[in-house]
Order: structure tokens, then C-alpha cells, then sequence
């Protein structure tokens, strides 16, 4: 076959499986938001939820996702962040690093319900922490450890070693140049790793039912003291998340409008990580901008 052929017939075929990709997307996502959407008020956010009575919202749920993440965040970006940077740039090339990247790489393909497991037999149970806020984010951050960690090493090793020569022949130490060199190249990476780490925090139900637990104490969002039961800063006490809330609407069926319900929250979840990849992408270019002196 001629060659011009082949890469014609090639070029096509790809298009055809990225149309179905994008196709998919587009249904699924179109779906929740055409079934979802009309059941949407301001009422329905900042509502309560209810146990059997129909006309529930998701008040205590949304802000339990939005708290969580946000902890489980300022955990595991430090941590990834100081990992990814030992791993691509200190790390000697040598087996016992091998063997880390290995077991960074079998964490990631766990499935959730198993690093839930062990946040409750380690955290809810030998720690005695409870179903809590704080048991969740601790779960969710080895749950999002080696995705980070992956992506920042990918990243930084993804600069060109011209880079680094150039920034050591200028008189900078190694942590200067990582500093004020490779970090600002690799923020749009290091952001896009952090939003798709995000989605999948927030989208999470599976390991947050056996670590912060399914059910929503009622909050008084007066109260900022951390330490009392109502309030909503307090990191002991039981949380259903967004995600467990519907999975539980789905599976119990004891509330009246379950199905509504249901859809509603769905829609809210899907705007919700489009808003955080929309936010993200700004925020990551305007970084870029910023660090490296771009207009």
C-alpha cells in the first residue's frame, strides 16, 4: 500500500477514536446536566438534606467535599512536592530508587475501596479517631500521594538538562536552581496534576464510607470554634461528602425524592471539577507568566 495512503488511513483512524472519546464525554456529562440542572435552586444548596422527607439539599454535603478536599490538599502537596523533587532530582540512579518509584507506582493502581480499608483498620480503628473529617483526608492523602508525586517528578525530569548547567554555570546552588528555574517551568504541569488529583478527591465515595463516614451531623455555620461538635471546622466529627450522599440516595432509597435528589447532586458534582480544571488552567498560565518574566 502506498505510503500516503497508510498515513492517511492512520490520521483518520485516530480521529475516529478521539470523535468516540469526545462523543462520550459529551454524552455523559450532557446527561447529568440535562437530568440534574432543572432540579437546581439556591434553596437546593443551601438546604439541609433529609433523611425520608422529600425537598432535601446538599448544604452540609457540598461544604464537607469542599472542606476535605482542601485538607487533604495541604497535606499531600507538600509532601508530593518534596518527593517528586528528591525522586528527579537527588535520588542517586540506582536500585533502591527503582524500587521506590515501583511501590509509588503500585500504590497508584490500588483500587479506592482497598486504601479505604486500610484507613479504617489503621485510622478509625488502632488510632481511635473515629469516622472523621480528619480520618478522610488522611486516607484520601495516600490515596493521592503517588499521583502527585509521579506527576511532579515526570515534570521536573521533563526540563531540559541545558536548564539546570545553565542556572549551576550562573553560580546558583542545585536548590537555588531548582528554585528559581525548574519549579516555575513545571507549574502548568504541577497545577494540571493537582486538578486531576482534585476531580478525584472530590468525585471519591468509595474510601471516604468506611473514614468519614455516611452520615452529616447537623453544622451550625455560626460557630468557628474547631473544637465544638456543631461547627463546621471541626475535623473530628463524622462527614458524608457529596459523592457518599449520592451513592447513599441510590442504594438506601429511603428519602421520597431520592431520584431528584440524586440528579441534582450529580450536576452540582460535574460543575464543580469543571470549575476547578477552568480555575486551574487560569491560574497555572497566569503563574507561568508571572515566574518566568512572560507577558
Amino acid at each position: 500500500m502506498d505510503v500516503k495512503k497508510v498515513d492517511h488511513l492512520a490520521k483518520r483512524i485516530i480521529q475516529v477514536m478521539v470523535g468516540i472519546v469526545a462523543v462520550l464525554l459529551v454524552l455523559i456529562i450532557g446527561y447529568i446536566l440535562v437530568t440534574g440542572l432543572p432540579q437546581e435552586s439556591i434553596d437546593f444548596l443551601f438546604k439541609p438534606s433529609q433523611a425520608v422527607k422529600a425537598g432535601g439539599g446538599i448544604r452540609d454535603q457540598l461544604w464537607n467535599s469542599i472542606y476535605l478536599l482542601i485538607l487533604a490538599l495541604l497535606i499531600s502537596i507538600p509532601l508530593s512536592l518534596g518527593a517528586g523533587i528528591y525522586l528527579a532530582e537527588y535520588a542517586p540512579d540506582n536500585k533502591l530508587t527503582h524500587f521506590i518509584q515501583t511501590l509509588i507506582e503500585i500504590l497508584s493502581s490500588l483500587p479506592s475501596i482497598v486504601v479505604g480499608l486500610f484507613g479504617y483498620l489503621v485510622l478509625v480503628i488502632r488510632f481511635n479517631m473515629g469516622f472523621s473529617i480528619l480520618s478522610g483526608a488522611l486516607t484520601l492523602t495516600v490515596f493521592n500521594l503517588p499521583l502527585l508525586t509521579s506527576n511532579i517528578e515526570n515534570a521536573l525530569r521533563s526540563v531540559s538538562d541545558e536548564q539546570r548547567e545553565g542556572g549551576l554555570a550562573l553560580g546558583l546552588s542545585r536548590w537555588q536552581t531548582i528554585k528559581g528555574i525548574l519549579l516555575p517551568r513545571t507549574v502548568p504541569e504541577i497545577i494540571t496534576g493537582v486538578v486531576l488529583s482534585s476531580g478525584r478527591i472530590f468525585g471519591e465515595a468509595a474510601a471516604l464510607i468506611y473514614t468519614s463516614g455516611q452520615s452529616a451531623p447537623a453544622l451550625n455555620y455560626l460557630n468557628w470554634n474547631p473544637l465544638s461538635p456543631e461547627s463546621p471546622l471541626n475535623v473530628m466529627r463524622p462527614a458524608e461528602t457529596l459523592a457518599v450522599h449520592i451513592w447513599k440516595l441510590n442504594t438506601e432509597g429511603l428519602t421520597i425524592d431520592a431520584d431528584i435528589v440524586s440528579a441534582a447532586a450529580s450536576a452540582v458534582l460535574i460543575l464543580v471539577v469543571l470549575l476547578f480544571n477552568i480555575l486551574a488552567h487560569y491560574l497555572g498560565n497566569k503563574l507561568e507568566r508571572k515566574l518566568t518574566g512572560g507577558k
